[in-house]
């Protein structure tokens, strides 16, 4: 064909790819863009060559920002502006179709502006709807459930898709997002889902009935792990406060939470006793309501924790059925005096004191006001009085609020009681008063308080306050406040603590900061460190909505805001002793944000949690005894001395209460033989196997106390809940002066604390995963070979059958179990356990040569990137020679978890 000829038919798609192609290898993409710009006026058909174009481009699937096929799709879209003459109509209603097939056969991604841009360029959302129905279909076939639920979201098809059949599986993959978008605004489809999701709330639920269905999609155990009903429950009841859906269509998770918040109220009241009767009976009433299950769930707890009268009075207010009454029950109610077969209500009200005790003054921060310098506010006249005084220019204000505990069956909750506090009077706005909240007046005095520039409002963790507000007076979502002269000491405070800490590490620590290993915190924990004595907290967790208020009430929600005029006083008259600028008012929120350092520790955290994995298995592995005099003091609890010699990890047995499972996991990584409690398990668990097993509990919090009472002074150790486990772990180790190598490092199973390992060379691997049918076809025997023979420079013959495999660098702090030792059939150790095959990616065989297993528990460890990550993060306490640091340089040979 001639010169001439060629111009005439105009420019080859295939001859203008490969122009392109090249230059994006040579990563011109200046030229490329230019070049494309005017190829693009070049082509016969813009349109038919596009899709020519990009089905020729390497890496069109998927879509990404990065590929060839992204770059000329964008830059067609700007030829486009300019030529806005081409377009489908161009075309005949049959030429016009193919290309739109064409261009839907393309979209098996999700990078949204690929996908915008060819449902743009060909009018995709004008195909027949069965047409646009059978390739979501295609899709969900090929196991692309994301790019399925993408693309029918954007092409607004959830009217003719099977809701399970499109969010089940996103879900089982920990994408609920995605499924969460693809419903919004059905409402039918929203009711769908939630009630969806709370069947799987009912404790006979099994994930595995589920994924049955679809058999070809491969989940991790981080994946189902996060299918349980504690987090479905969250989940459920977040959604349908989203979706404005009745309660009632999500029976489980309600019960699943309420039954949560009965634990929850019998551990405060009768473990860590740190609520009174009336407001544990307030609560009790509000979760137990008319559900019998639950009443019959406290009238058994009742038993537990409290003995036989108590459970046969509540038994008897609920009139639960003889036959599902605990043993013994039914008698005691029998026996029971008349006078006492009803729970009395004492109406402390009445009979309290304004001024408490004189061991409550001396323990606990009090208010320099008597009772009449107290006012209610319930009506408009009274709110008048109390705008005079308030509003004043110049004047401050320390503001706080109270609300009814809903124990998160409700999400958010209005507002009860707001406290207004002035330097010689508190003002209390009763909103539960009859019309006063529903009062104009009252919502005008909000906004004016708020956006009051000339008066300065104290307040502590404001955010919460707000949002309440917002659930109180829907007009406020309409016309948001206006906030002015505002100081939140939650920022001060964070300041402070930093400052608290920047001085320990480097410096003699200040004699200002008072109550530092106290068990306070939030405000109580600013007015200790600032005042000297922490706030009674005794009635937090109040009916704020049971009128008339107790005086204890009245007593604690008074000292919750003038306690904010009190510590402002006294931080503004002297700020450099807090490490503080002499404007308080220049430190807001925003200042308070995490340093770069608390950054860089939270995304050590993250790669450290990924590296260690998410999930325990049931029980842990039992250390054996002691094996000398210095070993047994450690693992009795007992600190080291100064001068006593560094020890190993393995001489460090602990038990972790529920509230650390991350430190669990870092002392693990490390080699410390840990056993860490379950989320619904008993703290007093942990004093058993202490005793039982020599061990050291580790705890934070409240439990702490106790626990120490139990297991003895040294056997007991507190940490702060507020530092990262990361840190949590580094005192620990200094603690008892154990100084790990970087041998110790995944000596042990991150999930499930055995020392116990089989080595599981390539072909064994492989042989395994055709066996369960989990190996792809395209990884041949002759892949393995090949593998195999590029490995064999480097690894000798650790792949040779008799040969003993080169282990990783902790060897020698774990035990080896020979492979005979698993069953053929089964493929099941010993103990029953199978190995975790399905968590093996097929894809890594040509370049592992070598897996390690757990025996205990049957994961799969490989060598990954884990070890340096690891060696970093724990330098400071970790023993290093010049042999490690050299070795830590070569190829890693860390386990990396699967």
């Amino acid at each position: 064909m001639n010169h001439s000829t060629q111009e005439a038919m105009g420019l080859d798609p295939d001859t203008l790819r490969d122009e392109l192609f090249e230059l994006w290898n040579r990563k011109d993409l200046q030229t490329l863009s230019l070049v494309a710009l005017q190829g693009f006026s070049k082509l016969p058909e813009p349109l038919e060559a596009l899709l020519t174009i990009l089905e020729g481009c390497p890496g069109r699937q998927k879509g990404r920002s990065h590929t060839l096929g992204y770059h000329i799709l964008m830059e067609f879209q700007k030829w486009l502006k300019e030529n806005p003459q081409v377009n489908l109509s161009s075309f005949a209603a049959e030429q016009a179709l193919a290309l739109q097939q064409r261009a839907l056969s393309l979209l098996i991604d999700t990078q949204p502006s690929f996908v915008d841009s060819l449902l743009n360029i060909y009018e995709l959302n004008s195909l027949d709807p069965s047409i646009l129905r059978l390739h979501i279909m295609r899709l969900q076939a090929l196991n692309c459930y994301k790019e399925a639920a993408v693309l029918s979201v954007k092409l607004k098809l959830q009217e003719e898709l099977n809701m399970e059949e499109m969010c089940v599986p996103l879900i089982l993959q920990d994408k609920l997002p995605l499924a969460e978008s693809f419903v919004t605004g059905h409402n039918h489809l929203e009711k769908q889902l939630v009630t969806l999701l709370d069947s799987w709330c009912h404790p006979d639920f099994s994930v595995g009935e589920i994924s049955k269905q679809f058999p070809l999609l491969s989940l991790s155990k981080h994946c189902t792990s996060q299918i349980q009903p504690k987090m479905l429950t969250k989940h459920v009841l977040r959604l349908a406060e989203k979706f404005k859906i009745d309660q009632g269509l999500c029976p489980n998770a309600l019960h699943k939470r309420r039954l949560d918040s009965l634990r929850f109220l019998m551990y405060k009241r009768f473990v860590e006793k740190t609520m009174t009767e009336e407001n544990w009976s307030d609560h009790v009433q509000y979760v137990v309501a008319g559900d019998l299950e639950l009443q019959i769930h406290l009238v058994e707890m009742l038993v537990k924790y409290s003995g036989l009268q108590k459970a046969s009075q509540w038994s008897l207010r609920y009139s639960v059925p003889r036959n599902r009454l605990p043993c013994g029950v039914w008698e005691t109610q029998q026996s029971l005096q008349p006078d006492l077969q009803q729970i009395g209500q004492s109406d402390s009200s009445q009979t309290e004191e304004w001024v408490p005790s004189q061991s409550h003054c001396q323990k606990f921060y009090q208010v320099p006001l008597t009772k009449d310098k107290v006012h209610f506010v319930d009506t408009p006249e009274a709110l008048q009085r109390c705008r005079g005084i308030v509003l004043k220019e110049g004047g401050i204000v320390g503001v706080d609020m109270e609300w009814q505990p809903t124990f998160g069956c409700i999400s958010t909750q209005q507002v009860a009681l707001i406290q207004l506090a002035v330097s010689s009077q508190v003002f209390l706005l009763d909103l539960c008063a009859s019309g006063f909240c529903q009062h104009p007046e009252t919502l005008s005095f909000i906004r004016d308080l708020f956006s009051a520039r000339n008066v300065l409002k104290l307040g502590y963790g404001m955010s919460g306050d707000l949002k309440c507000l917002v659930a109180t007076w829907h007009q406020l979502l309409v016309e948001p406040l206006k906030m002015d002269g505002m100081l939140d000491l939650l920022g001060i405070h964070q300041k402070i603590m930093r400052g608290k800490a920047h001085r320990t590490q480097n410096g003699p620590r200040s004699g200002v900061l008072v109550g530092e290993d106290s068990a306070e915190k939030g405000l109580s924990l600013l007015v200790q460190q600032v005042l000297g004595r922490p706030l009674d907290k005794t009635e937090q967790m109040s009916n704020w909505e049971k009128r008339p208020l107790r005086i204890s009430q009245i007593r604690y929600a008074v000292a919750d805001a003038y306690c904010l005029l009190d510590v402002y006083s006294a931080l503004s008259s002297n700020p450099a002793n807090f490490g503080l600028p002499a404007d308080l008012r220049s430190i807001s929120l925003s200042q308070s944000e995490k340093s770069k350092d608390q950054k860089r520790k939270e995304k050590q955290d993250k790669q450290m949690k990924q590296a260690l994995g998410k999930e325990e298995c049931q029980g842990a592995q039992r250390a054996s005894p002691p094996r000398s005099d210095t070993e047994k003091g450690l693992l009795c609890g007992e600190k080291p001395s100064e001068d006593s010699p560094p020890l190993p990890p393995q001489q460090l047995r602990v038990v972790c209460d529920n509230m650390l499972q991350g430190l669990g996991r870092y002392l693990r990584c490390l080699g410390v033989d840990v056993v860490m409690l379950e989320n619904n398990d008993d703290h007093r668990v942990a004093a058993k196997l202490a005793q039982a097993e020599g061990r050291v509990i580790l705890t934070c919090g409240q439990p702490f106390q106790s626990l120490r009472s139990q297991v003895g002074e040294g056997r007991c150790l507190s940490l702060d809940c507020s530092e990262k486990a990361r840190d949590q772990a580094v005192r620990v180790l200094k603690h008892f002066n154990i100084q790990p190598t970087p041998s110790d490092i995944f000596s042990r199973c991150q999930a499930c604390n055995s020392d116990q390992y089989v080595a599981v060379p390539r072909e064994d691997m492989a042989r395994m995963l055709k066996q369960k049918g989990l190996l792809e076809e395209q990884i041949t025997d002759q892949t393995l070979q090949e593998s195999h023979q590029q490995e064999e420079e480097k690894l000798g013959d650790i792949l040779t059958p008799g040969v003993t495999p080169e282990l990783p660098r902790y060897a020698l702090q774990c035990r080896w179990a020979p492979l005979s030792g698993l069953d053929p059939n089964t493929l099941t150790f010993p103990g029953g356990a199978p190995i975790q095959l399905h968590a093996v990616p097929p894809g890594l065989l040509p370049r592992i040569p070598l897996f390690y297993v757990c025996t205990r528990c049957g994961k799969v460890f490989w060598e990954g990137s884990h070890f340096g990550r690891v060696l970093s993060m724990f330098q400071e306490v970790l023993h290093i020679t010049d042999e490690d640091t050299e070795s830590a340089a070569g190829p890693s040979t860390s386990a990396q978890q699967n």
